[in-house]
């Protein structure tokens, strides 16, 4: 029995919004990387009902048919994934947890790209209409928490994480926080922030990737064949000002980039500017951060940032900031 099971019989609204959705598939995703042609090597899906109890859980490993990435960071060495089944394999079982239901993640829009993006290359189409994101509801609650990660979402609910970055328990943890969230939501009559999920509409299949097991390059490379399916919008928010070390960034800061990243650049921008950054093309006094994996290089960017008192970041450390990015004044 899980933790949320003991939870059953927790007070809930006794009148329940008539809009709300009738059931809930909470997933996570851990991937090989953050690039347009990284796979997914577990998944794991709690079915919840429509008042967020849990129905079923759902767990496997993936094989991506390639490295597995930073292994550092989830734990699935090639090793454990060479006989893992592949996507294709799994698809139909993954179709019948995600079948009907409102996919629910932690930073859903990476969650769900990710999963289009599997499902495209099977030639298939997840079965999924509506997403919602915790951070999202998070918000609209106006939780209380120091920063957007899971971690702190879970230990505002008590809720006791055992395996951070693995697939089974970040569900687990998510399904145990998303049940009072919501139940919050239903009781103060707050709207549910659910966006649509939209099927991939440009797709063409890559080069093939090693298989895992011959340890390739972990560089993203140009050999990614996504391309966006809509413009970048203008950052509607004002520039706070440059960002300081040891704190979080924040909405409407500028931020360059400078040299090469090893996860596709139109990714990274793609998913700062969902953070709700300024993308810069060049550095200026502006400028709040320039993000670059070769500071001392001679560059135009580094060398303005040098003369400019600009702080400057890797690629790495600027990935961890994207995950809690402070909301603009006065939202």
């Amino acid at each position: 029995m899980t933790m949320l099971d003991d939870r059953q019989t927790a007070a809930a609204p006794a009148a329940w919004p008539t809009a709300y959705p009738q059931g809930y598939a909470v997933v996570d995703v851990e991937t090989t990387g953050l690039a347009r042609d990284d796979r997914i090597i577990s998944a794991a899906v709690y079915r919840l009902d429509y008042r967020g109890n849990v129905e079923d859980h759902w767990y496997t490993l993936v094989n991506p048919e390639r490295d597995p990435g930073p292994v550092w960071i989830h734990g699935l060495t090639s090793d454990v994934l060479v006989d893992a089944p592949l996507f294709p394999d799994i698809a139909a079982e993954f179709s019948e947890r995600l079948d009907g239901r409102v996919l629910v993640a932690h930073n859903a829009m990476f969650d769900w790209s990710m999963i289009a993006r599997e499902y495209a290359r099977a030639q298939r189409t997840a079965p999924v209409q509506q997403r919602l994101c915790t951070i999202a509801l998070s918000k609209e609650l106006r939780l209380p928490l120091p920063n957007h990660k899971l971690e702190s979402l879970a230990a505002h609910f008590g809720v006791v994480q055992q395996r951070a970055h693995h697939a089974l328990d970040d569900a687990r943890v998510l399904a145990e926080a998303f049940r009072p969230s919501l139940h919050a939501a239903a009781q103060g009559g707050v709207r549910l922030p659910l966006l649509e999920c939209l099927p991939l509409t440009e797709w063409s299949d890559s080069p093939a990737k090693p298989r895992v097991g011959y340890q390739a390059s972990y560089r993203g490379g140009g050999g990614g064949s996504w391309r966006p399916s809509r413009k970048r919008p203008a950052c509607p928010y004002p520039n706070p000002g440059r960002y300081e070390p040891g704190k979080l960034l924040k909405q409407g800061m500028r931020v360059a980039f400078s040299g090469d990243t090893s996860v596709d650049r139109e990714l990274l921008e793609d998913r700062a500017v969902e953070a709700g950054l300024h993308i810069a093309t060049s550095v200026s006094r502006l400028t709040s951060l320039l993000v670059t994996n070769d500071p001392d290089s001679a560059t135009s960017k580094t060398v303005k940032a040098k003369s400019f008192g600009t702080p400057v970041v890797d690629e790495a450390a600027f990935t961890q900031l994207l995950r809690d990015v402070s909301p603009a004044e006065g939202r």
